[in-house]
């Protein structure tokens, strides 16, 4: 089926029509959209963004088939093959890597047993899944989460449809799905806040919001030329107000004067203004969605002392495995200091540390005398979930009609119309809310605390691509000290004048931006491959103990290994770059990842073997 809806720039080449909903609609609570009408296409990688609660998630569900739409119709593609990856992800008790995907393949009726165990090896090992059959209960969040967009390859999608996919990856998680949705051959309509992601994948965004007239905005191109656009028909629309008012106060005027309305002349003017009236309405109100916004404004204590903390020669271990270690930290007005580093590698214990909840190993941190620090948990264990909205907003006033902000009382109510909070809410339990509702409840508590130190885990977890500007426009400008751990890209970029990188392997460097801490990443990689090499290859110490002469084939053995290993991780490096040339024929490309795990195993095999010979080798 072949169809161009709308001449939508480049894209208004004949394309295939992969899915397309007209006049969508859906309800929870209140309305979500109405009238959304949009088409997806071969090859496109759209970005859907929105503010929270404008009805993002619930649009991919919808499109996914798991909901049902109150109105309009959705059309789909004769037997379209679709793939959707939620939020939050879920698996069976006991399952493995190899056991999800098998049972992902389980409906492929032209596939037998063993073409679905090769088809799942193939993919997981394309995605470097290190054991196949480990226990999934025992995989870390940003795993959980790579096996969730894996179970979705591989039934050779074509649309992909992801809900936040980033949630759970670390950085080099986040460059990992950057790239695999770059490269992509299959469509994808990707729900994400994640703005450099948006930037280097897309060709095309959409924005689901109440203040465009058809509930949408769309632009094709990448997530900065979606801005320019974007500003430029918001000023549009903002004149068209400002042109409609002052047409407005002629046509009130006159109908001041009490023109009689015996002339149908004088009956469609009366009925125009009547319609303009009601138009006028309309574009205020959008107008008005446009400029809403949370009100974000951390207040710091004015403090000028130099050193607010200074951590010394700092060492944490966790389970006998080492975080960090000899670490030095100043904290002074006006740093702002970003934590990066993989998933598990120290960060949140060394913010902790920072906090006084953790006591360092070894090493010593010394605090400014009466100094204020505030933490924003990314586990939101500071949130009691049976309170109602009202008393989490104002947890330290002794009241729930009005918090103390900066020193002067403000109403509940407009306090928690800063956090674009309905009066509604206010007697609803914070367990019910939305992520990035909990999320924005948390920046309010912490907007009533003056600090010296702002120590922030996570922040942006679950906050709309609007609300993060709002919070990074408020970090830049607070004058105390910022520590930062975030997966946000811009963020860090923006607001970060120095990182400190966590290797987990117990190492700690100092960055300037995310370029130089990758090349650091890369050479440490290979620094302890050449390490690992080297050992190997080592002669055993003077004071071992005598050992026996080699037998005739050991001797044999040993005078080839060396290049019989350099050619097998030649082969090794070529049998990857062919899996990097994406190979179209499927027994073809099971053929080479079965030859490229056999001879990764030849590499180990003849390392061991080379080591075994050499602690054979007679002193002297």
């Amino acid at each position: 089926m072949l169809a161009c809806v709308r001449p939508y720039g480049y894209w208004c080449l004949i394309m295939a029509l992969l899915l397309s909903c007209q006049g969508l609609a859906k309800t929870y609570q209140r309305p979500l959209f109405d009238g959304l009408t949009l088409g997806l296409y071969e090859g496109q990688h759209i970005g859907l963004i929105g503010p929270n609660g404008s009805g993002k998630s619930t649009l991919l569900k919808l499109l996914a088939g798991l909901e049902t739409p109150d109105g309009g119709t959705l059309t789909r593609r004769r037997e379209l093959r679709l793939a959707y990856v939620p939020q939050e992800d879920s698996f069976p008790e006991a399952a493995t890597p190899a056991s999800v995907l098998e049972a992902a393949l389980a409906d492929a009726a032209h596939l037998d047993e063993h073409d679905r165990q090769t088809q799942a090896a193939i993919l997981l090992t394309q995605m470097d899944f290190p054991d196949f059959t480990q226990d999934v209960a025992t995989l870390s969040g940003g795993w959980r989460k790579r096996l969730a967009i894996a179970r979705a390859l591989v039934t050779d999608p074509e649309l992909l449809l992801l809900d936040e996919p980033t949630n759970h990856l670390d950085l080099e998680g986040i460059y990992w799905l950057e790239k695999l949705l770059a490269t992509a051959r299959f469509a994808t309509l990707v729900v994400s806040h994640d703005r450099y992601l948006l930037e280097n994948m897309t060709t095309r965004i959409i924005e689901i919001n109440r203040t465009y007239p058809e509930g949408f905005y769309a632009v094709d191109g990448t997530y900065s030329d979606f801005l320019l656009r974007r500003e430029d028909f918001l000023a549009g629309q903002a004149s068209r107000q400002e042109a409609m008012e002052n047409t407005m106060r002629r046509e009130a005027e006159w109908l001041k004067r009490g023109p009689k309305a015996r002339t149908t002349k004088a009956k469609y003017r009366i009925d125009a203004a009547a319609r303009l009236s009601a138009n006028l309405a309309d574009i205020k109100a959008r107008n008005s969605a446009a400029d809403a916004g949370v009100q974000i404004e951390f207040a710091g204590t004015e403090r000028k002392t130099v050193k607010l903390l200074a951590a010394h020669h700092i060492c944490k271990a966790l389970g006998g495995r080492p975080l960090f270690s000899h670490l030095d930290l100043i904290l002074s007005p006006g740093t702002k200091l970003g934590l990066i580093g993989p998933n598990g590698s120290g960060k949140s214990t060394l913010l902790r540390l920072l906090t006084g909840d953790l006591e360092p190993d070894s090493g010593t941190i010394k605090r400014a005398a009466d100094l204020r620090t505030v933490f924003f948990d990314q586990a939101r264990q500071m949130l009691d979930r049976t309170q109602l909205l009202k008393e989490a907003l104002s947890p330290h006033t002794g009241a729930i009609d009005h918090v103390i902000f900066q020193g002067q009382p403000m109403h509940i109510t407009s306090w928690a119309r800063r956090f674009l909070f309905r009066t509604d809410q206010l007697n609803v339990p914070v367990g019910t809310l939305s992520g990035g509702e909990q999320a924005r409840v948390l920046v309010a508590r912490l907007m009533l605390q003056p600090a010296d130190v702002l120590i922030l885990d996570e922040p942006t977890n679950d906050l709309d691509i609007p609300s993060l500007e709002v919070l990074e426009e408020s970090l830049e400008e607070f004058p105390g000290a910022l520590v930062l751990v975030t997966h946000d890209r811009f963020m860090l970029e923006r607001l970060c004048t120095e990182l400190v990188g966590l290797d987990g392997r117990g190492n700690a460097g100092v960055y300037t931006d995310l370029e130089q801490w990758q090349r650091a990443i890369a050479a440490t990689a290979q620094a302890a491959t050449q390490a690992t090499r080297t050992a190997a290859a080592a002669k055993p110490a003077d004071s071992r103990p005598a050992k026996k002469k080699y037998t005739y084939a050991e001797q044999k053995d040993l005078e080839t290994i060396e290049q019989r290993i350099q050619d097998a991780e030649a082969k090794v490096e070529a049998l990857q770059a062919a899996l990097e040339a994406h190979i179209p024929d499927p027994k073809k490309l099971a053929q080479v990842c079965s030859d490229l795990h056999d001879t990764q195993q030849l590499v180990h095999t003849l390392y061991a073997r080379w080591q075994e010979l050499e602690s054979k080798r007679p002193p002297g």
